[in-house]
């Protein structure tokens, strides 16, 4: 079974930069799409950013373009969110997610639905 482990989380001035890590242990990780949520307290959680097995194709909410970046190491079974020009409206606990089933290898999911297995999240608070 594939267990998930989020860091890089913390309190950052707006403006500023964080870089989170997943960490993926359990099973095989290169073959799989990989996500990163976000939930605001009073909030649905939110599709962030996506990346296709292959490393080949990205998907970014509205939210975020410009600002994020979601990368992945296979050889190291990790996957990064660089977050760059942190507002207060990025302040979440931020999850990484992945798709067990086998797509082709630029396929993107990013719905909630998608993806069965999910990290325990790390708190981002940007501050004004």
């Amino acid at each position: 079974q594939v267990q998930l482990e989020e860091s890089g989380g913390g309190l950052v001035q707006a403006g500023g930069s964080l870089r989170l890590s997943c960490a993926a242990s359990g099973g095989t990780f290169r073959r799989y799409a990989m996500a990163w949520f976000r939930q605001a307290p009073g909030k649905e959680r939110e599709s962030v950013a996506a990346i296709s097995w292959s490393g080949g194709n990205t998907y970014y909410a509205d939210s975020v373009k410009g600002r994020f970046t979601v990368s992945r190491d296979n050889a190291k079974n990790t996957v990064y969110l660089q977050m760059n020009s942190l507002e207060p409206e990025d302040t979440a606990v931020y999850y990484c997610a992945i798709d067990l089933s086998l797509h082709s290898s630029d396929y993107v999911p990013h719905r909630t639905a998608d993806f069965g297995s999910w990290g325990q999240g790390t708190q981002v608070t940007v501050s004004s």
